[in-house]
């Protein structure tokens, strides 16, 4: 990833997990797993933990405690209604955005 990818996935990628989330429940290797697949290639697990706790604390998700076959619980997330709020103001926001520079493309092609 260039850097200028690196920087804008620094401040979309909370958006892009509770978008994850909103569909279904999940742990955080296993949205690392469908990141990489999605194409973010470059994103460490350990980014991915850290954004957990970040939306825990500030009561975007629940969390529940899963027995694993492989060593202890499994932290599982799930979006909340808090979350789903949030969520929702994120995507207003990216539209907006979205449209924006849409709008620029279209302006700057005149």
């Amino acid at each position: 990833m260039g850097k200028q990818m690196t920087e804008m996935l620094k401040g979309t990628l909370e958006g892009i997990v509770l978008a994850i989330l909103s569909v279904r429940a999940a742990y955080g290797y296993e949205i690392t797993a469908w990141l990489r697949e999605q194409g973010f290639s470059d994103i460490a697990e350990g980014t991915i933990y850290a954004l957990l706790v970040r939306v825990e604390k500030k009561g975007l998700v629940d969390v529940e405690k899963v027995a694993s076959e492989k060593g202890p619980p499994r932290k599982v997330y799930s979006l909340n209604t808090q979350g789903r709020e949030y969520l929702d103001e994120f995507r207003r926001t990216w539209d907006f955005l979205a449209q924006r520079l849409e709008q620029l493309q279209v302006e700057g092609g005149r």
